[in-house]
């Protein structure tokens, strides 16, 4: 099997544990590339939501294929999120290729790469409003269920998949002007901690843009979701880009499957391997 080489890798959101994971599309897309770095940026198990009784194989899987890809070389870092916060306690422990710390700071072509899942910036996640964001989850969960019946019948008549998360979001002007508060405090905070990049998740919003400001500018990501958006961010050939699954491009995981980018990219050294030098930075 060919599999494209990426320098970086970034996921986030990915959501084990629940119905609304596209677990199986992801394992797709895992299967399809050898990065050198993998960047799982928070909310990979939903701790939240986390049940005996619902947990696929496909979920299993996808845990199984990260691990393969830290035993054939990929360096692996798992950046807790709030989802998943139960493993903060553990933050900053190494196992061979395998990491887990709360954030990340990469020196990527000589530029300041800052990546951590973004739940700090978020109040509804913190004291008593977590209880009010766990049930919301639940809902979440459940319209991410009605979505995939209505998608399902859609189908069959031959029309386009939609989104209802998507277009809720989008109707609701306290959620747009949320998550640009959001993607501008993340911004700011990287413009004044004299970042380059700074790359999140949490939004469940794939975005790619730079942000100015009267102290200078940086470009700000976020690697989106595999709930509603299924996406990824890569970096190869010196630039950032924002990978869309796409159930057209791939095949079934039990056949073979062909990479369509065979370029491998240059990169700093790690470790005389990677070619990423990795620390963990403090927010403040």
């Amino acid at each position: 099997m060919q599999k494209r080489i990426i320098d970086v890798v970034v996921i986030s959101d990915i959501h084990l544990g629940t119905f609304g994971c596209h677990a199986n599309e992801l394992l797709n897309y895992l299967k399809t590339i050898s990065p050198k770095l993998l960047v799982i940026n928070g909310d990979f198990i939903d701790g939240w939501q986390f049940s005996k009784r619902y947990f696929p194989v496909s979920h299993l899987q996808v845990i199984k294929e990260v691990m393969n890809l830290a035993t054939q070389g990929t360096q692996v870092v798992y950046i807790t999120g709030n989802h998943d916060e139960m493993l903060r306690r553990y933050s900053d422990i190494q196992l061979g290729n395998f990491k887990l710390t709360d954030k990340l700071v990469l020196d990527i072509d000589g530029k300041k790469t800052w990546i951590f899942h973004g739940d700090v910036f978020d109040s509804t996640t913190k004291g008593s409003a977590k209880l009010i964001a766990k049930l919301g989850g639940h809902g979440y969960d459940l319209l991410i269920l009605l979505n995939r019946f209505i998608n399902t019948i859609l189908k069959l008549f031959g029309r386009e998949k939609m989104s209802l998360s998507k277009k809720v979001k989008n109707s609701v002007k306290k959620a747009v002007s949320w998550i640009n508060n959001f993607e501008q405090t993340a911004a700011e905070l990287a413009i004044e901690q004299e970042y380059d990049t700074v790359i999140c998740g949490h939004i469940h919003q794939p975005q790619q843009k730079v942000v100015e400001t009267k102290d200078g500018k940086v470009t700000y990501l976020n690697s989106g979701d595999w709930i509603e958006n299924l996406t990824a961010l890569e970096f190869e050939n010196g630039n950032w880009n924002i990978f869309y699954y796409n159930e057209k491009d791939f095949v079934q995981p039990s056949t073979q499957i062909i990479a369509l980018h065979k370029k491998v990219p240059t990169l700093n050294v790690l470790t005389n391997e990677i070619g990423i030098f990795i620390k963990t930075a403090a927010i403040s």
